[in-house]
C-alpha cells in the first residue's frame, strides 16, 4: 500500500457522488485494510449546491472545473452524466491519475472507443462502475458456475424493470435526451444486466456473437417545470423509453434482455437467471442477500441467505445473518478499486470491459434500425 493517504477529486455530487461519497466515508471503519484516503476535491457547476455538498460528503475542496482538479489529485471519479465521460476520463488518463467512470462508459462507440484506447496506453487502473459485480450473492453465484455446478450453460436471461416514467407528466431530465444519455433505457439499465451476465458466464459462453433488438418510446416529450411548479416548456424525448433483446453467444448459449421505465409497480428490479445442463440460479436485487439454487437431482429451488462469514466481503460487515444493502455494493467496489491504485495492480470492470457492454449495445440499436439480427463486431 502507499504511505501517504490517496486525494480523491470527485466529479459530480448528485445520486452516483452522492452513493460513492458515502462509499469512501465507510471504508475505513469497515475495511481497515483499505488504502488510506483524504476526499479532497469535489467538481460542480452550481457554486452554491457544490459547497453544501462539499461539506456533507466531507470533502476538504471544491471545483468548478475538472481540469482544475486533476493536478491536485490522486485519483479521479467521474460520477457525471454520460456526455462528460470522455474527455475528463481521457485527460485524467493521460495525466496518469488512475479513473474509475460511470456506466455506461459513453453516450457513443465511438467515445467509448477513445476511452478504452486511453485506458490501455496508461499505467493505471482505469475501472467502470459496474457496481451489482460487488453483490455478495453474486459472488457466491459466479463461484457456482465456475465450479461447475451448473454444468454446461445454455441459456442467461437478464430484467431491469423500473417505473418512475409510467406517469407522461414526469418531468423530463438528461436521461432523456440522445445527444447526453445516448439511450434510455438500454444504456442506463441494460448495460447492468448486459455486463452482469458476462461476468457470471462470459467465460463459459464466450463472447456476444450476434444480436436482434428492439427499442421503443411510450412518451415522446416531457415537461420542464418553472420554479412555481408550472410548465415552462415540453422537450423532446429522443431515447427508449424499454428495449428487449436476443443474444446468440459465441457457445451457442442463449441470452434474453429487458429494461423498461415504465413496468408500474416496479421500482428497481433488477433480476438475472442462468440455466445449464446440472443446474439453474436465479438472483433479484430486491431480495439481494439471497440466491435461489436449483442443483441436478434437486426438485426445487432452494434458496441460501448469503450472509456468512465465509461469504465474499460479508466478514467486513455484521455477525452472520445480518443483512446489508444496495449501498454496501459501491463500498466493496470502492475498496477494491482503490486497492488496485495502491498496490498497482488492475481493476475489473475495466475500461475494456466497459466497451465490451458499449459494443454489444450499439448492435442492440443497429439491430433495431435494420429489424434484423446483426454482429457485434
Amino acid at each position: 500500500m502507499t504511505q501517504e493517504p490517496l486525494e480523491i477529486g470527485v466529479l459530480g455530487y448528485r445520486f452516483m457522488g452522492k452513493a460513492h461519497a458515502n462509499a469512501l466515508a465507510r471504508l475505513p471503519m469497515f475495511f481497515p485494510d483499505a488504502p488510506e484516503i483524504e476526499r479532497h476535491t469535489l467538481v460542480g457547476r452550481d457554486e452554491a449546491a457544490l459547497a453544501d455538498a462539499a461539506e456533507r460528503f466531507g470533502f476538504a475542496h471544491t471545483a468548478t472545473d475538472w481540469a482544475d482538479a486533476l493536478g491536485q489529485v490522486d485519483v479521479f471519479y467521474n460520477l457525471g452524466p454520460n456526455h462528460v465521460h470522455a474527455e475528463p476520463s481521457i485527460a485524467a488518463l493521460e495525466a496518469g491519475v488512475p479513473v474509475l467512470c460511470e456506466k455506461p462508459l459513453a453516450p457513443t462507440l465511438d467515445e467509448a472507443e477513445a476511452m478504452r484506447d486511453a485506458a490501455a496506453a496508461a499505467d493505471v487502473p482505469a475501472g467502470t462502475a459496474f457496481n451489482y459485480r460487488f453483490v455478495p450473492a453474486i459472488r457466491y453465484a459466479k463461484g457456482l458456475i465456475e465450479d461447475g455446478e451448473l454444468g454446461e450453460i445454455r441459456q442467461v436471461r437478464g430484467r431491469y424493470l423500473q417505473d418512475w416514467l409510467v406517469d407522461p407528466e414526469a418531468p423530463w431530465a438528461w436521461r432523456m435526451d440522445a445527444d447526453m444519455a445516448g439511450s434510455g433505457a438500454l444504456g442506463d439499465l441494460g448495460a447492468h444486466t448486459l455486463d452482469l451476465a458476462d461476468f457470471l458466464v462470459g467465460d463459459a459462453v464466450g463472447g456476444v456473437d450476434r444480436v436482434s433488438g428492439h427499442l421503443q418510446t411510450f412518451v415522446d416529450e416531457r415537461p420542464v417545470y418553472d420554479d412555481e411548479g408550472g410548465v415552462a416548456e415540453h422537450r423532446d424525448v429522443t431515447v427508449d423509453d424499454a428495449y428487449t433483446a436476443q443474444v446468440a453467444y459465441e457457445s451457442g448459449a442463449m441470452g434474453s434482455f429487458e429494461a423498461t421505465r415504465f413496468a408500474e409497480g416496479h421500482k428497481n428490479d433488477h433480476a438475472i437467471e442462468v440455466h445449464g445442463s446440472k443446474g439453474s440460479l436465479r438472483f433479484s436485487l430486491e431480495r439481494l442477500n439471497e440466491l435461489e439454487v436449483l442443483r441436478e437431482g434437486d426438485r426445487g429451488y432452494q434458496t441460501v441467505l448469503v450472509t456468512d462469514e465465509t461469504d465474499p466481503y460479508v466478514d467486513h460487515w455484521w455477525p452472520p445473518g445480518h443483512v446489508i444493502g444496495w449501498e454496501h455494493t459501491f463500498v466493496h467496489e470502492n475498496y477494491e478499486f482503490l486497492s488496485a491504485v495502491a498496490e498497482g495492480g488492475a481493476f475489473e470492470p475495466s475500461f475494456e470491459q466497459g466497451y465490451a457492454v458499449q459494443k454489444t449495445l450499439d448492435a442492440i440499436v443497429r439491430a433495431d434500425e435494420r429489424s434484423e439480427w446483426v454482429s457485434v463486431e
